[in-house]
């Protein structure tokens, strides 16, 4: 979970979002206190409801106050498809996971019984990209090599509608935090943004000169990002479609992109070995973050956006603090690539997926490996937790999925 909350206000009978960060939010943070304080600022924190927010904060930190070692048990090998999987994903509890297959299928998973809900049928080709519209969790996008994106019930497995419209594989997607949209990433050098509700095509994002292969809405879901082959990330308006600025420096293939949680910062990573921060508002370059001796594969920011964690295919990881820039830990020990990266949602764990075989977890403070999570007989190519994060999903090119607990 990130230390922060949003407000949601209505202005001028606009719905606005404001986000306050609470960095300096600890356990022996006296919660009322820091309320008052925010209130002077904030003159949206009303009388009425300061209760909730002091609420809300004292089980902040309760959960901050909780001290974890946990270690990891494979608790279940799902053998999920006939062929190779493609990609693994969880709904926002963890109670469901979704892998989309190179048999033209998505499954939907039951996490706590390793059982399989249902086969979600009807693309005609590979099943490539797969999301939940998470925090809700009642709808999967499945985008295909097919040139259609679906969109499905999560209970029924019904499709509810087919998006039509790119001329090439879509490889990337996303849903907006509001679920309102889906977006759709595509070897046409297009994105599209699609709508949820009526099921139609709402605007075509152009203006790449390669295919797109990352996409990236920001929290507020007014801006998204997508990143491509170009060697080039656009800002895009989401309203509109118009594209606001173009992220030019990189000297590669752009791998992925990604906005921090407070959609003040962007940072990519690309195959020129190269992760790059920038100003999410003005487009403007911050920082260059060097040190990996081959391409960057995948970046990402903890919830709080004060770290970025970098993997290469030179077999290590790295992490840096967002406002020094400076490297701060290694990760080292794998014996091939890393291809995935993320943060538990406490941001205070790694996992990562390597060609080697394995996944590990770090501690993301030093750097150093915690655990190394065996068993899988070929490359692991996605990895994920859930919310609470005591729960790990690996995918693999050995077709199968592994559930650690």
């Amino acid at each position: 979970f990130f230390k922060g909350i949003i407000l949601e206000y209505v202005q001028g009978g606009e719905l606005k979002t404001r986000s306050i960060d609470l960095l300096d939010l600890s356990p022996d943070t006296d919660v009322i206190a820091l309320v008052e304080e925010i209130q002077k600022g904030e003159p949206l924190i009303t009388a009425s409801c300061k209760e909730h927010v002091i609420n809300l904060l004292r089980r902040l930190q309760e959960k901050l106050g909780e001290q974890e070692d946990h270690k990891f048990y494979l608790f279940k090998v799902l053998r999920a498809h006939i062929l190779p999987l493609t990609n693994v994903a969880f709904n926002k509890s963890g109670s469901r996971f979704i892998t989309g297959s190179y048999d033209r299928t998505c499954k939907v998973w039951d996490t706590a019984s390793g059982e399989e809900l249902r086969t979600l049928e009807g693309h005609r080709n590979v099943v490539y990209a797969i999301a939940f519209n998470n925090p809700y969790g009642d709808k999967i996008a499945t985008g295909s090599f097919d040139k259609t994106c679906k969109l499905w019930s999560t209970e029924t497995g019904k499709c509810y509608h087919t998006f039509r419209g790119h001329t090439a594989e879509i490889v990337c997607l996303s849903f907006n935090l509001q679920s309102t949209l889906v977006a759709t990433g595509s070897m046409d050098t297009t994105a599209k943004l699609w709508d949820i509700e009526k099921g139609g095509e709402i605007v075509t994002l152009s203006g790449h000169s390669a295919e797109i292969i990352a996409l990236s809405f920001n929290t507020t879901g007014d801006r998204i990002i997508t990143g491509s082959f170009d060697h080039t990330v656009a800002v895009w308006e989401v309203v509109t479609g118009r594209m606001l600025h173009t992220l030019i420096g990189h000297r590669g293939e752009i791998s992925s992109a990604q906005f921090n949680w407070d959609c003040s910062l962007i940072v990519t990573g690309s195959m020129d070995k190269t992760c790059m921060l920038w100003n999410a508002m003005t487009g403007a370059h911050i920082a260059t973050l060097t040190g990996h001796s081959d391409e960057i594969l995948d970046v990402c920011f903890d919830y709080a956006g004060q770290r970025i964690a970098t993997a290469s295919a030179d077999g290590s990881g790295r992490v840096y603090n967002a406002e020094t820039k400076k490297c701060i830990a290694k990760l080292e020990g794998h014996g091939g690539e890393i291809s995935k990266i993320c943060f538990n949602p406490k941001g205070n764990r790694i996992l990562t997926a390597s060609s080697d075989k394995t996944a590990r977890l770090w501690d993301a403070a030093t750097g150093h490996c915690l655990q190394i999570l065996e068993g899988h007989t070929d490359e692991i190519f996605s990895c994920a937790f859930n919310y609470k994060g005591n729960i790990i999903i690996t995918g693999s090119k050995d077709n199968t999925c592994r559930i650690w607990h």
